[in-house]
């Protein structure tokens, strides 16, 4: 009996005291905005316990993908409550270019809808359990870059925004006044689509708005650098690189690790 009782502590204590499993909750999250039908994405880490962080996440120009959902697992895992939006509306997955196009048109011509759709989705954010709601942020990729800056220039509630190979431009930038946050541009220093014109633009505005912000450039990448699907040869104006990869996740990290005071 002595033997079962020691060989059964030091089972416990090889598995750590046997803590609770932490598992990693997924579901769709039905909602509207301006009576179109959405379909967001909640990701959280069901261990977490207390109100933590809630964190927004915009698709690029496909519309909510299994892309958007692994960055939401990703930021699950660092104890952070997650939203994918969903921009275009349920069912609305466009996979050729000219439909992407289409898509993603629609809404940086018409910034005040797209500005809608995004507060929309920080709402949904917001009301979540064990969401912190004086503690907000958001990141986006592409399309979706483009769509945090946007966010965050409707004066909406978030401490910070990250932008992945966003556009930086804006119709209005007068608008980089109602900045509420911090804003972290992560930019390809080699995207075609992103011309200087566009880069000196966002900074002046961005100064002039007296905006804490910081933009950095990783040298040799080209758009859509942060995802695998888009190829592996640069002249085509987008591929992946892993480098620029990591370490701009690393600098989200610290960014969010620093708005947030973890």
């Amino acid at each position: 009996m002595i033997q079962k009782c020691v060989f059964r502590l030091l089972l416990l204590a090889l598995m750590g005291g046997a803590p609770a499993r932490a598992e990693i909750v997924e579901r769709p999250i039905a909602y509207e905005s301006d009576g179109t039908a959405c379909e967001g994405w909640l990701t959280y880490d069901d261990a977490v316990e207390g109100a933590r962080p809630g964190v927004l996440i915009v698709h690029q120009w496909q519309g909510l993908t299994d892309y958007e959902k692994m960055r939401a697992r990703m930021l699950a895992e660092m104890g952070y409550r997650v939203f994918a939006a969903d921009v275009y509306g349920k069912g609305v997955r466009p996979e050729e270019t000219k439909e992407c196009a289409v898509q993603s048109g629609k809404y940086k011509s018409d910034r005040k809808l797209y500005r809608q759709r995004l507060n929309d989705a920080l709402k949904i954010l917001e009301k979540q359990p064990g969401v912190d709601r004086d503690r907000l942020a958001a990141i986006g990729y592409c399309f979706g870059g483009t769509g945090v800056l946007e966010l965050a220039r409707s004066g909406a509630p978030v401490l910070g925004v990250v932008s992945f190979h966003g556009g930086l431009d804006s119709p209005d930038p007068k608008a980089g006044k109602k900045i509420r946050g911090r804003v972290l541009a992560l930019h390809g220093a080699d995207d075609p689509y992103v011309g200087r014109e566009g880069i000196d633009a966002f900074e002046a505005e961005m100064e002039a708005a007296g905006v804490d912000y910081q933009l950095v450039e990783y040298p040799g990448a080209v758009h859509s650098f942060t995802q695998k699907d888009a190829g592996n040869d640069p002249s085509q104006g987008r591929a992946y690189n892993a480098e620029a990869d990591a370490q701009s996740w690393a600098a989200m990290k610290a960014f969010l690790a620093e708005i947030f005071q973890n």
